[in-house]
């Protein structure tokens, strides 16, 4: 069944972010946690991406999609706490679009010899 979501969720789900930032720490998540500072914020976003590795590896498609969510929270929360908007990386997203995933990265590796 094919629904009606798309990646404007993700848009949204910053905003909401952004917009709890300055809340009460005891009665929203995202402002206990920015209120922690970027290396905690960093942290969780590892130790998400790990149980997602972990999910993976194990074959585990509810938990991988369960682990996924947890992961994009908090590599939003790392983007409101780094003053990185959604559409600063849709911008780099539709630029790589244009160029395979290959020339790319020389192009990176060319840009930080210099």
């Amino acid at each position: 069944m094919k629904s009606n979501l798309n990646g404007e969720i993700l848009d949204r789900l910053y905003k909401k972010i952004e917009e709890r930032k300055n809340n009460d720490p005891q009665k929203s998540y995202s402002a206990k946690l920015l209120k922690k500072g970027s290396h905690k914020v960093a942290q969780k976003f590892g130790e998400e991406a790990i149980e997602c590795l972990i999910e993976c590896a194990t074959k585990n498609p509810q938990n991988l999609i369960n682990e996924s969510a947890d992961v994009l929270y908090h590599l939003l929360a790392m983007w409101v706490i780094t003053d990185i908007s959604p559409e600063d990386v849709w911008a780099e997203l539709h630029k790589r679009e244009k160029i395979s995933g290959i020339e790319e990265k020389a192009s990176r590796n060319l840009k930080s010899s210099k």
